[in-house]
């Protein structure tokens, strides 16, 4: 179990991060960087502590490791990575989208399916078990970037204007691969310590330059990060900016300048239907997302809390209006979270003994995902009014002696200290207002793709054919014939 010192150890290699248009020598001293580096020192110390039950004895290696890496075998497996997972993402308040537990699932659902991956040779699926039982040794935070940079979403990789724009492979040698071109959206990135790179999105025949899947360092030469513009920078202080300040993650464009991949790193290659396999046919779909429902849902719970908080700051708890905008955003975060428990409850066992919670529940809480978080913003917002504007421009305001006493006099509530007040306000708008919060309404309407792409996966696993039965059945159950037709 790697704790957070060993994990600001490992950022410092060759990597090439850069943010308005230099080169970052040193993220975890850079502003932009600073405060999520230290936030995630600190998940690394907090799973890292045995008094939290983080851990687990792996089988693979026989010593502890991260419970975001087990490969469920039994509904009790699932609700121990549940709980787990629900205590690290409350840490941040399931507001680092991309941490270190995310991806960790997504490499035990491939692990746990060796078999396909052998079908695109034996050593595909020997690399797999390898890097697996690396990540657990070494407890490896992995990002991914695996959507192609929308240059022409019309096409495919082959129908660009030009090769390469989606990362391909160019070169074959003896030893490995040489890959070249581009990839989105490295969420979390520049602060992992690997990317895995492949296309969730599906590719079709002809597209097999494109059809890959391989691991690498973040400092391996050649990538590139290209960082959207950072919210922590110029910030004032945590106080004012509570959220943005600590936990973002920030979001990358990966660039591969001909990056060179050893075949012990590549899991597929060149294979359009495997790439899609290694996601749907192993549990890699499930167990990352089941992660990230779980990760949602303690974000859910912590913005009706805030808007339970804000109410009664207010004196506005009693008004039916305000009861009922709250019944609807404790109904929005019970969704998820009750979708999460019924997908874990009724999980069923695959063909290689992996408890996969159940697709039906888990799927249909994504479909809906683009809709809940905006409705429970949305809800928070219309509870927080003018309050959220009616703070002082800094923390500086409440410790100059000039301005300090007309602040302390006029922005306060009932029983209610003007620190007080300030500092959830502040947090009320960093969570609705701010470009952290913007970005965040953008991450979770899109999380898995576009609307239309996640409503695709709640059609598919829905069980359709059961609930028309249920309608053919009843049809079957008259006809013209049948007494009492009128």
């Amino acid at each position: 179990m790697k704790n957070g010192r060993q994990y600001l150890e490992s950022l410092h290699d060759e990597r090439y991060v850069y943010v308005d248009g230099e080169r970052i020598e040193d993220l975890s001293k850079h502003p932009a960087f600073r405060g999520i580096i230290q936030t995630l020192a600190l998940l690394y110390d907090y799973a890292a502590d045995p008094a939290n039950e983080l851990s687990y004895l792996a089988p693979e290696t026989g010593a502890p490791a991260n419970k975001a890496f087990l490969i469920p075998r039994s509904v009790d497996d699932l609700k121990d990575r549940r709980l787990a997972l629900t205590r690290l993402a409350g840490r941040t308040a399931g507001l680092v989208g991309r941490s270190p537990d995310h991806v960790a699932g997504f490499l035990a659902g491939f692990a746990s399916a060796p078999d396909v991956f052998a079908r695109g040779g034996a050593q595909f699926a020997e690399n797999v078990g390898r890097f697996y039982r690396k990540a657990l040794a070494e407890d490896i935070f992995v990002s991914y970037t695996i959507v192609p940079p929308q240059v022409d979403r019309s096409k495919t990789a082959q129908g660009q204007e030009e090769a390469f724009l989606q990362v391909g492979v160019c070169t074959e040698r003896d030893d490995g691969i040489v890959v070249r071109g581009a990839q989105m959206l490295g969420t979390g990135a520049a602060v992992s310590n690997y990317l895995f790179v492949s296309c969730i999105v599906p590719l079709k025949p002809g597209d097999e330059d494109y059809a890959l899947s391989f691991v690498l360092p973040i400092g391996t030469p050649g990538l590139k990060l290209y960082c959207r513009p950072p919210y922590a920078v110029g910030k004032s202080s945590v106080f004012d900016y509570p959220l943005s300040t600590r936990f973002d993650e920030s979001d990358a464009l990966a660039v591969f300048d001909d990056v060179f991949v050893p075949w012990e790193n590549a899991f597929v290659y060149r294979d359009v239907e495997l790439t899609r396999a290694q996601f749907h046919e192993t549990a890699a779909h499930v167990l990352g997302n089941t992660q990230a429902q779980i990760r949602l849902s303690v974000k859910m719970k912590f913005i009706a809390g805030l808007a339970r908080k804000i109410a009664a700051t207010n004196r506005t708890e009693q008004i039916p209006s305000v009861q009922e905008k709250l019944a609807d955003l404790g109904s929005l975060a019970a969704i998820v979270e009750g979708m999460v428990l019924a997908s874990e409850a009724s999980s069923s066992l695959d063909r290689n003994g992996v408890a996969r919670p159940n697709p039906r529940f888990l799927y249909a809480v994504m479909g809906l995902q683009a809709e809940l978080y905006p409705r429970a913003i949305g809800l928070l917002r219309e509870l927080a009014g003018g309050g959220v504007l009616q703070v002082p421009s800094s923390y500086k305001e409440l410790l100059n002696p000039e301005t300090a006493a007309d602040i302390k006099r006029y922005v306060r509530s009932t029983g209610v200290p003007s620190e007080e007040r300030i500092k959830l306000f502040r947090l009320a708008w960093d969570m609705i207002g701010s470009e952290f919060a913007g970005r965040h309404q953008q991450y979770e309407m899109f999380y898995a793709g576009a609307p239309y792409v996640a409503k695709g996966y709640a059609y598919r696993n829905y069980r359709y054919d059961e609930v028309v039965a249920m309608v053919d059945e009843f049809l079957a159950g008259y006809d013209l014939q049948t007494e009492g037709r009128g």
